[in-house]
């Protein structure tokens, strides 16, 4: 049973608790008629919010206080106690609040606070219209975030997608596996924009970008203009170039449209084979699994994902995935696919009427690059996400920023991240001047096994592990010359949000 699903647990905060039940900085789960409320402490500030993230419905009674704002223990998602807006992604909705009232020491929640949306905002110093070049994460969040700020400009968002916005890690994880069904997958219903007055254009090319006249043209000829644009680009997956990768049982998975037609063909394969043993390759691959489709994995690195989380990280997961069936091929790479096998460089032969290739992606950086924006292995961009154009931004897969925490430009492609740059990129063409500080995170689930990432560690002198993988309870912490730069987590969700803050922390005094 799912969290949304359970009945709330705890006291029935209408009926009060006394105050000193509830210390400076904690919390109380509890219930206000059928709904989970969270009561929290902040001094003599008490808030009661919805016990349930937004996002995946995790128990924000699990998380972390950070000044005023709760995190969720699942996949950080950040609320404000004061208004319960979701203040960073990947939580998009708010969390509900009820009235407080104290009386002779004791706590009553009330009645619960109706919302009122804001104001839309328009004056001289504001974009009249504001365009988002991407579909994806970064977009949809950019385009949102306008409309919650207040903005009454046009908004345009031009996707080269066919599908609206749409839950991207879930296509390599509970959507191929076959437990979330495809309504889950949209981040918002198509009435949800036409409600919003967000202008969202599908199947649409963008040829070409003249960032002086602030002009776009579309690949049918039409020419826009705008105000102010974000570039949301996004990233496309590396593609073999090797005999046979063109046949049709040969797919890659970036998309809605992939993950439909892996489905498909999972409904009649039996082997398959995945190339590639990156989080997208392992997800696949956990994935058709449970389909009960033998799966094999090839990859050139000895080690899956030692490069990221380390040579112990690595062993544990490819033990995780031994267990499960999966057969590896490491440290050999595709040489040839036919009709009904992949041939290895080593000589090895492995039967597949599936492939499934997860060699990496490329940012889209072509469009800025033609345009003449500054570009390295992405689109530069500064600490409040602006490009080298005057009125351009870029977020997402293609950006690439300053980061405080290693003092590097550094570029991600995590879903999280993307959709928290698209929200302060929004803010910044409003003028807010807000500089892009979130720690990176991303998740992976793999069968029964969830792995959390915080910060960004490209290289690393020392990794220090605590805990046990075996126990599936552990925390790597990554250094380079003695500092901090990230940290992985197998079942410490709060040892993950208290990472996260902590690197900020780190970036704020840097």
């Amino acid at each position: 049973m799912s969290s949304e699903e359970a009945k709330p647990a705890g006291p029935d905060l209408t009926s009060g608790i006394p105050l000193t039940e509830l210390a400076d900085g904690g919390k109380i789960l509890g219930r206000a008629g059928d709904e989970s409320v969270l009561l929290v402490r902040k001094g003599e500030e008490i808030f009661a919010i919805g016990a349930i993230c937004t996002h995946y419905s995790g128990p924000l009674a699990e998380g972390l206080v950070v000044g005023d704002t709760i995190r969720c223990p699942w996949h950080h998602a950040c609320f404000s106690l004061h208004s319960g807006k979701a203040l960073r992604a990947p939580a998009l909705n708010p969390v509900s609040r009820w009235r407080v009232a104290r009386r002779d020491g004791i706590v009553f929640v009330e009645e619960k606070i109706e919302e009122t949306p804001p104001a839309r905002l328009s004056s001289p110093g504001l974009p009249g219209s504001v365009i988002i070049v991407g579909g994806g994460a970064a977009g949809n969040a950019a385009a949102e975030a306008l409309r919650n700020e207040g903005f009454g400009g046009k908004v345009t968002m031009l996707s080269a997608d066919q599908s609206g916005p749409y839950d991207r890690p879930n296509l390599s994880k509970a959507y191929l596996a076959g437990s979330a069904e495809e309504d889950w997958i949209p981040l918002r219903s198509p009435d949800f924009y036409e409600t919003n007055g967000i202008e969202l254009k599908l199947n649409t090319i963008v040829g070409s970008l003249d960032s002086g006249r602030k002009r776009l043209l579309l690949s049918d000829g039409t020419e826009l203009s705008y105000d102010a644009l974000l570039l949301a680009t996004g990233a496309e997956p590396v593609r073999l170039d090797i005999p046979g990768a063109n046949f049709p049982h040969v797919h890659y998975l970036r998309t809605l449209a992939d993950s439909r037609a892996i489905i498909a063909k999972a409904k009649t394969a039996r082997r398959a084979v995945v190339l590639g043993a990156s989080f997208i390759g392992l997800e696949v691959a956990a994935s058709l699994r449970a389909r009960n489709i033998e799966v094999d994995i090839a990859a050139p690195e000895k080690t899956p994902m030692a490069q990221i989380l380390g040579p112990e990280a690595g062993n544990f997961i490819r033990a995780l995935h031994e267990g499960h069936g999966v057969r590896f091929h490491l440290g050999t790479m595709a040489q040839s696919i036919s009709a009904d096998a992949v041939t290895l460089n080593n000589g090895e032969r492995l039967d597949a009427d599936l492939i499934v290739i997860g060699a990496g992606v490329r940012p889209s950086v072509e469009l800025a690059e033609r345009a003449g924006l500054a570009i390295d292995r992405g689109v530069l961009v500064n600490e409040y996400l602006a490009a080298s154009a005057p009125g351009v931004f870029a977020a997402g897969d293609i950006a690439r920023w300053p980061d405080k925490l290693t003092g590097e430009r550094i570029r991600i492609e995590h879903f999280v991240v993307a959709e928290r740059q698209g929200q302060t990129a929004a803010r910044n063409i409003l003028g807010a001047r807000e500089k892009f500080d979130a720690a990176p995170f991303f998740w992976t689930e793999q069968y029964d096994v969830a792995i959390a990432y915080v910060g960004h560690a490209a290289g690393w002198d020392m990794a220090g592990i605590d805990g046990s993988f075996d126990a599936r309870d552990c925390m790597i912490s990554y250094y380079r010359g003695g500092k901090k730069l990230a940290v992985a987590t197998i079942g410490r969700d709060l040892a993950s949000l208290e990472a996260e803050a902590e690197f900020e922390r780190a970036m704020a005094t840097a």
